[in-house]
């Protein structure tokens, strides 16, 4: 199911990106009407396709799995607090079954570690311990699924745009050569091309930065509550005697 909203969400923000780069067709005319969009627009198209469009889909590919890690990570998030008093109260009235059912049916990491945790109360804390590091690092690992993609398009959007750079500033060179004058006209533009896939590679690489940094903080609070939510399931299960049954 995840792999198919992936799916769509790259297939919709591919339709939505080249409908909005490529709608009109004068581009020029459309800055002199336009805003900031539109003069953005322009140097894009006024950039070589061939370059531009590999950083266009490195931003649509990269802006995806974001978008996916957000909407997983803010459903993983839990209310641990109101968790363990549930489980808490349950354990008080003796019911070990129902508080492995309180954590059975919350969703989020944090909820299946408590779950692997009370599975094991029955061995003793040091097989609570245990199950809770093991399973852990399960869950950590489904957490940073993902974010090795956001920083390989991290990486790659800004080189994409200097190997366009590079390759635009050779041909500019090459046409100084072919008409034999360095006049500003004969290589303004050649290099005015090739800077603008630099520009956008490194606008690709901010934005997708921006969101990396606001997954990763986020992977660290959803991180930082399990360890909280372990430590205290441990003392709940010590205080409620579940170790001594």
């Amino acid at each position: 199911m995840r792999k198919l909203f992936v799916t769509l969400l790259v297939l919709g923000l591919a339709v939505f990106a080249t409908s909005a780069l490529y709608a009109q067709g004068d581009a020029a005319a459309a800055t002199e009407d336009g805003g900031g969009f539109q003069l953005l627009k322009k140097y894009f198209i006024d950039g070589d396709w061939r370059f531009m469009s590999f950083v266009l889909v490195c931003l649509i590919l990269g802006l995806a799995f974001c978008i996916e890690r957000i909407i997983t990570l803010n459903i993983a998030t839990t209310n641990t607090d109101k968790l363990l008093a549930r489980i808490d109260e349950e354990l008080k009235n003796g019911s070990v079954e129902g508080a492995m059912e309180v954590a059975r049916s919350t969703p989020g990491p944090t909820a299946s570690i408590l779950y692997e945790g009370l599975k094991s109360a029955k061995d003793g804390p040091e097989a609570v311990e245990k199950a809770i590091v093991s399973y852990g690092s399960v869950q950590m690992g489904l957490l940073e699924r993902g974010l090795v993609w956001i920083s390989l398009f991290i990486a790659i959007a800004p080189m994409l745009g200097f190997m366009g750079t590079v390759i635009g500033m050779i041909q500019a060179f090459d046409r100084i050569e072919a008409v034999g004058d360095l006049s500003p006209s004969v290589v303004a533009g050649g290099i005015k091309v090739a800077l603008l896939t630099t520009v956008f590679g490194l606008i690709v690489a901010i934005i997708l930065q921006i969101f990396y940094n606001y997954i990763v903080n986020k992977i660290d609070g959803i991180v930082n509550r399990m360890e909280d939510a372990s430590i205290a399931l441990v003392d709940i299960l010590a205080e409620n005697n579940v170790f001594n049954r």
